[in-house]
């Protein structure tokens, strides 16, 4: 399976937008972005700030970089450079 398929279809805990898995998420977000235009949000484009580490916790989880999530499962410590390498791939094949 491509490498982009397979995190695009990576599952995703509870977060703001609904989205089950990381294309959802996606998704959910250039939708907010269509639909909000000029008024979008990209600090808070579901409500809240720190969005990204939604993403970034499901990287971690399926151990594609490396970090450490808490008992509650947040994150403790990331290589966000790494998630935003591996994301921004799968974005450019969606």
């Amino acid at each position: 399976m491509d490498e982009s398929v397979r995190v695009l279809n990576l599952p995703m805990q509870d977060n703001e937008s609904g989205a089950k898995t990381i294309r959802g998420y996606l998704k959910a977000l250039l939708r907010g972005l269509w639909e909000d235009g000029e008024g979008f949000s990209g600090k808070r484009p579901f409500g809240n700030s720190g969005w990204e580490y939604d993403i970034y916790r499901a990287l971690v989880k399926a151990k594609l970089v490396k970090g450490k999530l808490d008992s509650d499962g947040c994150i403790e410590t990331v290589d966000s450079k790494a998630c935003d390498k591996i994301i921004l791939a799968a974005i450019k094949d969606l």
